[in-house]
């Protein structure tokens, strides 16, 4: 892999495993327009690493308050933190259980198809948005959300799409459903990684340092930078406006695999 190969990778990682679109759809069709094996174990898990690392800097003062909390015993911190990891649960059940059915790699005309799903939830917000004024998360609620985290495994299925929609469709405010879904990122973006590191040691990554470094700080940054503009857009209430990007990747990337 050149510098240039980690760089772009980097880039797409960074902005789309936040903004509703899918990271792993994207990542699929960048490695296979660049030419590269969809495999690479070091490179994913460096990747992974560093768009957690972005959550951590836009939330630190949320996290560190949760911390807070909890250390005091404070009721709202242990519920939320509560929260967090119930809707956990159907997602790490989901990968540990069917891990090996995940591991498989989808056929580019699949992925196709899941990403005009993708588009269609996200499409769906639209007509929920006015109504989503709660801000305040029950059981139920996360449960739910933690369900749709979990369809998110699927490739070209956006995490952040199908949680932040899931939240608005149950009456959330679209940013305390997102500030919901980037938090319940982190024990999801963590336990994929940890899923990957026992394969570092069987698979030879073929990246260097210097190309593993380079991806790490584009997609740090591009991650950073992709959750302060979603906030922006869910203020604003525009999430639905990534639909049409989604049905257009869909429809080229399924007419690319008819063609080929």
């Amino acid at each position: 892999m050149t510098w240039w190969q980690a760089a772009i990778l980097g880039l797409v990682q960074g902005l789309t495993e936040f903004l509703p679109v899918s990271s792993d759809g994207h990542l699929d069709l960048a490695k296979e327009v660049l030419g590269l094996s969809r495999s690479g174990v070091a490179f994913d898990v460096t990747l992974h690493v560093a768009t957690l690392s972005a959550v951590v800097v836009v939330y630190w003062r949320r996290l560190a308050e949760l911390v807070a909390g909890t250390v005091r015993r404070d009721s709202a911190a242990w519920r939320y933190v509560g929260l967090l990891a119930l809707a956990t649960v159907p997602a790490g059940a989901a990968g540990v259980l069917l891990e090996d059915y995940w591991a498989h790699e989808f056929s580019l005309g699949i992925v196709g198809v899941q990403f005009v799903a993708t588009g269609f939830i996200l499409w769906s917000t639209r007509f929920v948005g006015p109504a989503a004024t709660g801000d305040r998360l029950t059981m139920q609620s996360a449960g739910l959300i933690g369900v749709a985290q979990a369809t998110a495994l699927l490739p070209a299925i956006s995490r952040s799409g199908t949680t932040v929609a899931t939240g608005m469709w149950l009456g959330i405010d679209p940013v305390r459903a997102g500030e919901f879904s980037f938090l319940l990122s982190l024990p999801a973006i963590g336990g994929a990684a940890v899923l990957e590191l026992p394969k570092l040691s069987t698979e030879a990554s073929g990246v260097s340092l210097a190309a593993l470094a380079l991806g790490f700080g584009i997609s740090l940054v591009s991650g950073i930078l992709a959750i302060r503009w979603l906030l922006v857009l869910l203020r604003r209430r525009a999430f639905h406006r990534f639909a049409a990007y989604c049905w257009a990747v869909g429809a080229g990337t399924i007419i690319w695999t008819v063609a080929s």
